[in-house]
Parts: structure tokens; sequence; C-alpha cells
């Protein structure tokens, strides 16, 4: 099918009022616009950049999960949620109550994504895996009596207080095994000729507009793009994320998806999403760029004016990019030093400006990584 032609679907009679019915997506899509064909050439040379530097940048695990934090910071922020990174990264003891809640959320997300990732080693990224994902992610937090890990089974809906005014009505819930079961399909569809980041658009974009769980689906959708992008081999670590570029652009996303569904504009979304790729990839490689560099200067400075500290100022430096909020006995546990000995290496961390104290206690102090955390 020509992407011009797309008919994203039809209106039908639903309780209280007109739900749509998005058409089916299992086949091939085809198209002549050059922009398109641009920004796909594009794309697909930000990808092979960052997949690039991610294998020549060594230990590169370690910073991965300040790039799933801070994914899970700005998608649940998408949908409310007031976490920052300092909250989302020290322990939850030390976080204000009032904030908990929030911060239970991100650090379900990040759980979510790294069990989806693992998840993909034996299962394809199918129904089933998601409604995994969506089970952790809702797990002990507000959405909890939302049916974790299963599809809805009444109707939901988009703005507005009731379906009455509801900006949008998605399909109705006993349309939903047949449109998952498509959807399905079409991910792991080999035998159709479509190049996997349109694939992924147009997934997006269908899962979001058959809306299948209570609540969760945007941060669902969103992970579903890294998912695809990891289970296809696109992306050899889990290290681009769109919530990012959806939110700075969050009324061009909304009016794209809508677009999709009103005026069967597909083609305009799929040149969205493609410049979402182009400019998360080329932020994504700056950033490791700037963590290399940093990695590299300071690693200098513990080599060259640390003295005798040197073994284990570098094994602290190290652990700091995979925890840059910690203790005096985080860094007891990192490197095996006295309670004594663990206090001098960090007064002298902040000595070279590379820890800074955020509490002002005199005991129970937690000490922050902050060149780090300013690159995310």
């Amino acid at each position: 099918m020509d992407i011009q032609d797309f008919k994203s679907g039809i209106y039908k009679e639903g309780y209280e009022g007109q739900y749509f019915m998005p058409e089916k997506i299992n086949h091939s899509f085809y198209w002549t616009d050059e922009i398109i064909n641009e920004l796909l050439e594009k794309a697909s040379l930000k990808l092979g950049e960052l997949n690039a530097f991610s294998r020549f940048v060594p230990d590169i695990d370690m910073f991965i999960m300040m790039h799933i934090y801070k994914e899970a910071i700005v998608s649940s922020r998408i949908e409310g949620t007031q976490t920052n990174i300092e909250d989302a990264l020290i322990e939850e003891a030390d976080v204000k109550p009032e904030k908990r809640d929030d911060r239970k959320e991100v650090i379900n997300y990040v759980v979510a994504m790294n069990r989806a990732i693992e998840q993909l080693k034996e299962l394809p990224l199918s129904n089933r895996l998601i409604k995994n994902t969506h089970k952790i992610l809702l797990s002990s937090v507000r959405g909890e009596r939302k049916s974790p890990g299963e599809f809805r089974i009444s109707q939901n809906w988009i703005g507005g207080a009731t379906l009455k005014d509801a900006v949008f009505i998605p399909p109705d819930h006993v349309e939903l095994p047949e449109l998952l079961s498509d959807l399905e399909f079409f991910i792991n569809n080999s035998k159709i000729n479509v190049p996997h980041l349109i694939k992924i658009a147009i997934a997006h974009y269908q899962f979001e507009t058959i809306h299948p769980f209570q609540d969760g689906n945007g941060r669902v959708g969103r992970l579903l793009i890294t998912l695809y992008l990891v289970s296809n081999g696109l992306l050899a670590k889990p290290l681009l994320y769109l919530s990012e570029f959806f939110e700075k652009n969050k009324t061009l996303y909304y009016d794209n998806l809508t677009f999709v569904r009103t005026k069967h504009d597909l083609k305009q979304w799929v040149r969205f999403f493609l410049t979402g790729i182009v400019q998360t990839a080329e932020n994504a490689v700056n950033t490791l760029k700037k963590i290399t560099d940093l990695k590299s200067r300071l690693e200098q400075v513990c080599m060259t004016r640390m003295g005798r500290r040197s073994k284990q100022s570098v094994e602290l430096l190290h652990s700091l990019f995979s925890k840059p909020y910690l203790s005096v006995k985080d860094v007891q546990r990192f490197t095996g030093l006295s309670a004594k000995a663990a206090n001098d290496l960090v007064s002298v961390f902040m000595r070279e400006k590379i820890l800074n104290e955020i509490t002002g206690f005199q005991r129970n102090r937690i000490f922050v990584f902050s060149d780090y955390i300013q690159l995310f």
C-alpha cells in the first residue's frame, strides 16, 4: 500500500459516543515521498554512528543505566510525574515522603525496561512481553488498580472528564484481540519489505491509537520503540529514547498522531518520527563523546594527583558512572576501604571538584558526581 493512500480507520457507535476503529496494518507499505527517503537515510546513518560509537566505548554498560534513568524520568514526566534525576538516583529513605510515589513510577520504568531487554533474548517482541512490561510499570503505584499486565476490558478515553467530552475514544475493548493480533504480526512479519524505522513508526502510531491498557499506554508505547530497535539489531545497546524529543515537541507529537486518524496523513507522522530518530541519535552520540572525554580526563587526575590512593580512586571513579549519588558507605563497598579511609578519599574527590556534598549534614551525607549528571 502507498502510504499516501492509507485510510486510518472509521468511527463506530459505542457506549455514550463514537469510538475510532483503526485499520489493520499487517501488510507492506511503500512511498514516493523524497523527504521520507532523505530522513530514512539520515536516521539509518545516525543509528549506525551511534552503534559504532557504543562498540568503541570501553565499559559502555557502565553508562547505559543513566540513559535509562533519564528516559524513565522524561517519559513519566509526560504523564504528569514530577520526579527529578536526584530523587530517582538517591535511596528511597532520603526522598521526601510526598515524592516517593513519583519516584516509584520512575524506578518501575527502569526495572521494566531492563527486564524487557532481558526477555527479548528468549521472547519475540510480542503481546505477552508487552503485558509483562506493563505489569512491572504499574506495580505498587497509582495505576495498580487498573489491571497491570492485562489488556483492558472496558472503554477508555483520552482528554475530557467523561466519554461525552473526550478528545479521543480508542476502539471498544471487544475489538482489541483482533487489532492487537494484527499489530503483533506486523511487528514480527519478516516477509513484508518495510524498513524497520518505518515499521516502528507505524507500529507506535497503531499502539497509541489502540490504547490497549486502562493506564500506562504512553509509557509502554514509548518503551516499545527502543525494544523494537534492540530486538531487530538496529541498536546494539539500549541507548536511544524518543521521550525527550516527544516532550520537547509535545504539541506536534499529539497533532501528528491525531492527523493520521482525522486526515489519514500517515506520511507526515512518519516524517516527524524519523526526524526524532535523527535528532535523538545525534544527541546520544554527543553525550557519549562527552562522557568518554570526562572519564578520560578524570582517570588522568586519579592517576597523577591521588598518590598512593590512585588505585582506589580509579575504582571509585568508575563506580560513579553507575551510581553518581552515593554515601561514604557506598564508597567503602566499592573500594573495600575502612570508614576513615573512605572519608579521606571522598574529601580528596571533593577537593578535586569531582564530588559535591548536597545535604549540608554532618552525618548521613550524600555526594553527587555533578559533572556527569549535567550531561543528562
